[in-house]
């Protein structure tokens, strides 16, 4: 069987990316799972490569995805020309290489050349700099396939957590709130539960908006009047999901682990408990588009670029899970049309 081609992203060169992207590449048994693909540049990856020294990373230029070494790391170059390397600023470079890279991966991911993109952190106010018009790479990545519907979704070892609304001020979440948005973002995660992590009944549980989940609308009414009748639309179809949830006590019961995946209505509620429970291992996934983006969960981190003490593990995680996504969504699909060929045989035979 061949192996699942991932793309790699590097992100912002003057930041922690290469870094972890060096040390996850640098243990062999990576290659013999997967065959790795950098976008970037060689002259980029030696300079964070002498700063490293890993033990066994060894690559190969090639000019295209189109035919890949599946024994070694292959750097696809996507620039030719010398880098200016500020470690640890904000500067358009920054922003400028990393969009170079990313825009080259998303085009092989979209000709099918690679099966899977894990992407290295960037920095927004870089990435401004040099005129990237998104807010991040989901948002990128949804423009990029049609503008197609995603839920940003962190994965951990003890739970899932998925997002009602992500970057936004905390002045706007209550507007954003919807029946018709939190319905959208629990069918995204429901379908994702199945086919990429191939829980076959998923049981999602759902936060609520105000403190104590609205009390009995004392304080606030959008639990009452909004989130909990799309939970109950969404029961009457056949999907476990329950809720509203009071978050303080959710988590501090322990009640989340009881639940396949957690829906929170904003960054915050969802992301502090989560990197409280998985910081250093948590991974971003994209759920929703038609491709799979897994990232780790941090940042540039700016602050130690080039002192070689960034820990891999959280890039490492995101690399398998993109691997693991990629097999189970192979397998359900074929098991899909397998389910649809055996239908279309016993009509044939109830024809004839």
């Amino acid at each position: 069987m061949d192996k699942i081609r991932i793309g790699i992203s590097i992100g912002d060169i003057n930041g922690i990316g290469l870094e972890v992207i060096l040390k996850t590449l640098s243990d062999t048994r990576v290659i013999d799972l997967l065959t790795p693909v950098i976008y970037g540049s060689s002259k980029v990856v030696s300079y964070h490569k002498n700063i490293v020294e890993p033990d066994n990373f060894v690559y190969q230029n090639q000019r295209s995805a189109h035919r890949l070494a599946n024994d070694k790391v292959n750097i696809i170059n996507c620039w030719n020309e010398n880098v200016n390397i500020t470690l640890g600023k904000t500067a358009e470079e920054g922003g400028k290489y990393a969009m170079l890279s990313l825009d080259a991966a998303v085009n092989d991911l979209k000709e099918g050349l690679i099966d899977a993109l894990v992407t290295a952190p960037i920095h927004k106010k870089a990435m401004q700099m040099a005129g990237f018009g998104h807010i991040g790479h989901t948002q990128y990545l949804s423009h990029r396939f049609d503008d197609a519907s995603y839920l940003m979704l962190m994965v951990g070892d003890s739970m899932k957590v998925g997002l009602v609304t992500e970057h936004v001020p905390i002045s706007d979440v209550s507007t954003l709130i919807t029946k018709e948005r939190i319905i959208e973002k629990i069918k995204i995660l429901n379908e994702t539960l199945i086919m990429d992590f191939a829980i076959e009944r998923p049981t999602i549980a759902v936060l609520g908006l105000n403190p104590h989940a609205g009390d009995d609308g004392l304080i606030g009414q959008e639990d009452d009047n909004i989130i909990r009748p799309a939970i109950v639309e969404l029961k009457k179809s056949g999907m476990l999901v329950m809720g509203p949830y009071a978050s303080d006590g959710f988590f501090g019961s322990g009640k989340h682990n009881s639940f396949d995946a957690i829906l929170a209505m904003y960054h915050d509620q969802g992301l502090a408990p989560f990197k409280a429970l998985t910081f250093s291992s948590g991974v971003n996934y994209s759920a929703g588009l038609p491709i799979i983006r897994t990232s780790p969960d941090h940042g540039t981190a700016y602050d130690i670029a080039g002192q070689n003490s960034a820990d891999p593990e959280s890039f490492r995680r995101a690399l398998f899970l993109a691997l693991d996504i990629a097999r189970n969504r192979k397998e359900h699909l074929h098991l899909k049309s397998t389910a649809v060929e055996k239908v279309k045989l016993e009509s044939e035979r109830e024809d004839n």
